[in-house]
């Protein structure tokens, strides 16, 4: 995976409703610690990393590329939202569009604010780089993100067997609506 190389970066934080989505800065280091070694988090994403690991390896800021966001609620990360290339990717139908991952703590499960962070990204990708077609892949059993890819606009482009799991594969075209 690649990051999106031409997008002009960091953006202007993006406002939402109850979010901001900007660039990670190093007060979200423990956050990201949090995220990656939850296993709730990783259910569906082969298990969490070991936290002493994370803590050896993980920079002073995290994750300062083009396409990741930290999801921001009331001056504290909450989540992280990911557009990258997808190059090299498993399937073919997915290879070299942008691909939009995303965590969330735990702690902010089911209150919307995965599908309002998505959108807003989806909506700054749309005007970053201008008929983009994005894809989002999730394992079948995880059903909050099927769930939340339909709502996103995302449509079925197959089903395919990997990491011992059936996965879903979707495309969001670039004349999706997002909500």
């Amino acid at each position: 995976m690649e990051d999106l190389g031409t997008v002009a970066w960091p953006p202007e934080p993006i406002r939402t409703e109850r979010l901001v989505l900007r660039e990670p800065e190093a007060r979200d280091r423990a956050a990201f610690i949090e995220l990656h070694a939850s296993p709730e988090v990783h259910t569906y994403l082969g298990g969490p990393r070991p936290r002493d690991e994370l803590e050896r390896e993980m920079p002073e800021v995290p994750g300062r590329w083009p396409g990741n966001f930290v999801v921001d609620l009331d001056g504290a990360m909450i989540g992280q939202i990911l557009l990258r290339r997808a190059r090299g990717h498993r399937r073919p139908a997915a290879a070299g569009k942008a691909d939009l991952g995303y965590l969330f703590l735990p702690r902010a499960w089911g209150s919307g604010y995965a599908a309002e962070a998505c959108a807003a990204a989806l909506r700054w990708l749309a005007d970053a780089l201008p008929g983009e077609p994005v894809v989002l892949t999730t394992q079948t059993a995880n059903v909050a993100s099927m769930r939340l890819a339909a709502k996103l606009g995302f449509t079925e482009v197959e089903r395919f067997e990997a990491w011992d799991a059936e996965q879903w594969l979707g495309v969001r075209s670039p004349a999706t609506p997002s909500g």
